[in-house]
């Protein structure tokens, strides 16, 4: 075979391979964008990246409780549970007899709360309203029938109280008590140091009750 015969049909094979591949480019990138692929590793730190920022997001809008504050709480919850199931008596602060503000003095007074002992109304008097949003948090004191009553707030449900009838109980916010409350007042925490309650079971009030006190609520 001559070189005349034998190029031109090498430059027909060429041409035709160049051609093939052409296609074949075409076929894997039609577009012409640039293209990456993302390895396993890569995509697994992306999630665990997202993860964080989730959580990160949701821890931020959870909300931010005071030590000292979620301490006097326990501390409270605790002490007034240890005398549900007493007995009410008038002018009594314990620790197997009630009276309603007796109740309210002694369960502050066990965590090292310390106060003026006396009616339900020198509560009042004593104590600043709190914010409207905050009446219903637990710890506040919330009061009946024109100052005659008094008992712990527990929530926005129900209320802890000596009660004529039943002793030291828990009461839901029925009808009843709800049409009789007169408002609320918060101990303030400020400075308030929580301290055992066994080691204020035996302290003294400094102040008997009035005769007003526990006049209608049953």
């Amino acid at each position: 075979m001559t070189v005349r015969t034998l190029f031109p049909r090498l430059l027909v094979i060429g041409f035709a391979f160049s051609f093939t591949a052409g296609i074949a480019a075409q076929t894997n990138n039609p577009d012409g964008r640039q293209r990456f692929a993302l390895s396993n590793n890569s995509t697994a730190k992306s999630k665990n990246d997202d993860d964080e920022t989730q959580l990160k997001e949701v821890e931020e809008l959870a909300p931010v409780k005071s030590a000292n504050v979620s301490s006097f709480q326990a501390h409270l919850l605790s002490a007034i549970e240890s005398h549900l199931g007493a007995t009410y008596h008038f002018n009594t602060t314990g620790p197997d007899t009630f009276d309603c503000s007796g109740l309210v003095w002694r369960a502050f007074n066990d965590i090292g709360v310390n106060f003026q002992r006396g009616p339900a109304r020198s509560y009042w008097a004593t104590f600043a309203a709190p914010a409207r949003d905050e009446q219903f948090k637990f710890g506040n004191l919330v009061f009946f029938s024109g100052l005659t009553h008094v008992g712990i707030v527990a929530d926005e449900k129900g209320f802890y109280h000596s009660s004529r009838r039943h002793g030291v109980i828990y009461s839901p916010f029925s009808d009843y008590w709800l049409s009789r409350i007169d408002g609320f007042r918060q101990v303030p925490l400020e400075g308030i140091p929580v301290v055992s309650r066994e080691k204020n079971r035996q302290a003294k009030p400094a102040a008997s009750t009035s005769a007003s006190d526990e006049g209608t609520p049953r």
